[in-house]
């Protein structure tokens, strides 16, 4: 398995798939490199191609927002990244093809993070680290243990700015991420 570095140094050069052509920033991943908690989201957006940081625009900043009320927050106590690793033209969803072609960076993340709990911002994350045909409307804030990891899933940060009315539910989800956490991640908080 690489170290940090050497991962960091292959995504930021990879040309595995036509991502890489359109790209301006590899969006590689934010936060503790040590943590227990970790979010994956589906792939950067243009504020994110923009800065090379994952949840930085709009979407990213309602995130901090829902997490700081659960006491988690990327400089501290939580490692975040993306299924893919370069923006999505028009910030469609990655094609399959794309995923496939990132996801073992992702899984080389996890190793080194090394989580006990593993949360994916939305669908596209979920159906790729829980199961292939996750609901999210049905299963969103249910948990899986695969592999002594967590994993659960809340709505992405940008369904919740397309339809607040999926707040409630999150915020509920989070307290339950909250209580998890408390449960087997003894130093989060």
């Amino acid at each position: 398995m690489a170290n940090w570095e050497e991962l960091e140094r292959r995504c930021l050069a990879c040309q595995r798939c036509a991502l890489a052509d359109s790209r301006t920033h590899v969006v590689f991943g934010a936060g503790q490199k040590d943590a227990e908690v970790m979010f994956v989201g589906e792939g950067p957006g243009e504020n994110e191609d923009l800065q090379g940081e994952p949840f930085v625009g709009r979407g990213g900043q309602l995130l901090d927002d829902m997490l700081s009320l659960i006491g988690l927050y990327r400089d501290k106590n939580f490692y975040i990244a993306n299924i893919v690793k370069c923006r999505p033209p028009r910030n469609r969803d990655p094609l399959n093809t794309e995923q496939d072609a990132c996801i073992g960076y992702l899984r080389e993340q996890i190793a080194l993070v090394g989580p006990k709990i593993i949360v994916c911002l939305g669908r596209i994350a979920a159906n790729r680290l829980i199961h292939d045909d996750y609901k999210i409307t049905k299963e969103h804030g249910q948990w899986v243990e695969k592999d002594g990891i967590w994993y659960t899933s809340i709505y992405h940060p940008a369904a919740l700015l397309r339809d607040p009315g999926k707040k409630p539910d999150t915020f509920v989800d989070l307290r339950a991420i909250r209580e998890k956490i408390r449960q087997v991640c003894p130093r989060t908080y």
